[in-house]
């Protein structure tokens, strides 16, 4: 079973419209609907509510300030980022319900609960919020400068924190030695998750015990962080997740609006539901990307890197969401540097709040901003010195292994120039100036950008999976990591199958109930297969051992001599047991694991676009893009490589049209929505020509697997930038929108 490309078993429901996600829960009898009234405001101080005229309107049952919430003794979200800090990190008081200031447009202010959502939202209407307007700052590097608008009393100067990591007088040491020193401004702007389905909640409250059924993917984590804030025990709280319509990242954490629905199902002993519409999750979600880079880069004379110096900006928002601090900071320091071969690395980074909404892990949290630097500046260094960039990539890749990065990461196998050197060929990188040529006969520019990438594969470390055999059968297996759309439904059963050699059919999946898991990491660092394969692999060995004693037993053998094939434990005389029987005789029979594992995987590999841009109008075609990545032995080669395009997907639209955008006078939201804010279609996609290689497995687990789920989004946007930087012959940032390359062509 293991390297079979199965077909999802989950998409037979979801094609069928069978899926239960969590506008599906509406059906639970009593249902109070929840709106929340949010700020219109960046920063404003907030003097009076009224909200007596709302309590009468028609239909409403509850309606929640934050004065309400504080009365009730509910806290703020904690934030579990934790920095090795120069400035310690600061954790200003996040509410569930602002508290005399509103600090960014979409804050909740007023929760309204009714029996139907629309009279929650009329009776929103006749709630009179007194604001008095302050000084707003939506631009990071602005909110650090003297004399900005100051959003938190405990953090001044707007200043998060200050982290660095690295040797700085090595690297000073090899800056002034080098024969060229290369020099960038690379931003990497403030983009959204956007998964199709928003985010939701259902809040029950029932005999002593506060259900959450939420659309997120890590719910253990997440109930902890609700727990602290609401003062309650985890055993007093349970989360449940039905399935989950994306979430890429946003949803791997608690939001301010948990808080009141729980509070508010407490209170009125009936359920309330909230559904976000997709304006609020632009506005009162979480961002990520948003971090601001000046980069240098030290060569010698024959253009091997000697040092790499980075001095960023991190935008943090208004508040500090669960991870966002660790994203730019310890997140994006195990991938600095690439693939590349660097003996110094000096990283600084400065988190900068500002009147916008907080920022969260997003796809590849870091390691795309870390790979987009490196391979910047190898583009910037070519032109600059007059080399070829896949000269200049070749020369300096890491060629033995294992290899301690700068940093101290040890990767343990790699072929990373295997893996440049097919993705050229596969592209067709030598016959490109025939093509270039081709279309300036047209009138058009052709550009060709070939890039590599590394992530750092793990998320967080170890995890928890339990095996019961029982007698209808069945094997369960159940898993505290956690599917949003991977086909863990379907890969799951196939390892499990795989290693009891039973059919997939006799094995019943369990996630996403802290009721049934025990403890577990959830979704996040493409982690699945790593951490939570190991723990299977682990709890499926303890099953069998467990089985293995009680066949001896019933068979009046030793363990020793029993042989196991297909589920069955057999003597030579071809007496036997399965499982199924032993479970009969003995009862469930059972293998829980929870292993520690913390070592990380390093999938990686080389990515080629190649475009065609038209001079008099800015208009991009992506022509073709062609991938050779190396993420150990694959479990199921179609869902991976379905992985790996999705990511590529996400990867090309932020390159090329994604873009959270505030006003810089107001702070204002003006990307509020998909009117506003461009996500590429499949028209503007060519077919993704994924090629994945299994020759370098890793010894990190007992699968040899590396994490797919993350790497299209880091390998996708420097390629892009690439082709398109040398179709213009000019510098390009992204989003590299039509308008603007249009004007970089008038420039150039």
């Amino acid at each position: 079973m293991f390297g079979q490309s199965i077909r999802r078993l989950e998409d037979d429901r979801f094609l069928r419209g069978q899926g239960r996600y969590m506008a599906d829960l509406a059906e639970v009898p009593g249902t109070l609907q929840v709106y929340f009234l949010r700020s219109p405001h960046a920063h404003a101080r907030i003097e009076a509510i009224n909200v007596s005229a709302a309590r009468a309107a028609p239909g409403v049952h509850l309606i929640l300030t934050g004065e309400d919430l504080a009365a009730a003794g509910i806290g703020s979200l904690p934030c579990g980022a934790v920095l090795a800090a120069v400035r310690p990190l600061i954790i200003p008081p996040r509410p569930g319900l602002a508290q005399g200031t509103v600090r960014h447009v979409g804050q909740p202010v007023v929760c309204i609960l009714a029996e139907t959502r629309d009279q929650a939202q009329d009776a929103s209407e006749l709630i009179e919020v007194d604001y008095t307007p302050l000084d707003a700052v939506s631009c990071p590097h602005a909110a650090l400068a003297e004399g900005a608008p100051q959003l938190h009393e405990e953090a001044p100067g707007n200043l998060a924190f200050l982290w660095h990591k690295g040797d700085r007088a090595a690297v000073d040491t090899a800056f002034a030695a080098a024969a060229t020193v290369v020099e960038a401004t690379i931003p990497n702007p403030r983009v959204t998750c956007a998964p199709i389905e928003t985010r939701a909640a259902l809040a029950v409250a029932e005999d002593g015990l506060l259900t959450l059924h939420c659309n997120g993917q890590n719910l253990h984590a997440i109930r902890a962080h609700l727990c602290i804030a609401m003062g309650m025990k985890p055993a007093e709280m349970r989360l449940v997740a039905p399935d989950i319509g994306g979430g890429f990242g946003v949803k791997n954490v608690s939001f301010p609006e948990h808080l009141s629905i729980l509070h508010a199902a407490r209170l009125t002993g009936r359920p309330v539901r909230w559904v976000a519409e997709i304006g609020e999750d632009f506005a009162a979600a979480a961002h990520g990307r948003g971090l601001h880079a000046k980069a240098r880069l030290a060569l010698d004379a024959e253009g091997r890197m000697l040092a790499l110096d980075v001095d960023a900006v991190a935008e943090m928002g208004a508040y500090l969401s669960g991870s966002g601090p660790h994203c730019p900071t310890n997140a994006a320091a195990t991938a600095m540097g690439g693939c590349y071969a660097i003996p110094a690395i000096h990283f600084t980074v400065r988190g900068a709040f500002s009147n916008t909404a907080p920022m969260e892990a997003y796809r590849g949290a870091g390691k795309p901003e870390s790979n987009f630097i490196i391979e910047g500046l190898i583009e910037a260094a070519a032109r600059q010195t007059g080399r070829d960039a896949h000269a200049l990539r070749e020369l300096n890749l890491i060629a033995a292994y294992p290899y301690r990065t700068a940093f101290g990461m040890e990767i343990r196998e790699g072929d990373f120039l295997a893996r440049l050197e097919e993705c050229a060929r596969l592209a067709d990188r030598a016959g490109f100036p025939a093509r270039r040529a081709a279309s300036a006969a047209r009138g058009k520019r052709r550009g060709f950008g070939l890039t590599c990438f590394l992530e750092t594969a793990r998320g967080a470390p170890g995890e928890w999976a339990r095996l019961r055999a029982t007698a209808d059968g069945l094997v369960e297996v159940a898993v505290g990591t956690q599917s949003n759309g991977q086909g863990h439904e379907t890969s799951f059963p196939q390892y499990i199958s795989h290693l009891l050699d039973i059919p997939m059919e006799g094995i019943r999946y369990v996630q996403a109930d802290t009721a049934r898991i025990v403890t577990g990491n959830g979704h996040g660092g493409a982690r699945s297969l790593h951490m939570g394969g190991e723990a299977m692999r682990q709890a499926a060995g303890a099953l069998l051992a467990h089985a293995r004693s009680v066949a001896a037993r019933l068979l009046q053998s030793t363990p020793e001599v029993l042989h196991y094939e297909a589920g069955r434990f057999g003597l030579i005389d071809g007496r036997g047991m399965t499982l199924t029987e032993l479970a009969a005789e003995e009862g469930p029979l059972e293998g829980e694991v929870t292993h520690a594992l913390d070592l990380v995987t390093f999938p990686n590999g080389a990515h080629a676009a190649e475009v065609e841009l038209d001079p008099e109008t800015g208009e991009i075609r992506l022509l073709a893009y062609t991938a050779v990545d190396d993420y150990g032995r694959l479990l199921n080669p179609m869902l991976a490589r379905g992985q790996v395009q999705g990511g590529v997907a996400q990867g090309i639209g932020q390159a090329m049209m994604e873009r959270i955008a505030y006003d810089l006078e107001s702070s204002q939201l003006l990307s509020a929505g998909f009117m506003d804010y461009a996500m590429p279609r499949a028209a503007d996609l060519p077919d993704l020509d994924i090629h994945l290689r299994e020759d370098q497995p890793t010894a990190s687990n007992g699968l040899g697997v590396k994490g797919t789920g993350q790497a299209g989004c880091i390998a996708a946007p420097q390629a892009i930038v690439a082709a398109l930087r040398d179709a213009v012959g000019a510098e390009v940032t992204m989003p590299a929108t039509p308008e603007k390359l249009w004007r970089a062509l008038g420039r150039g």
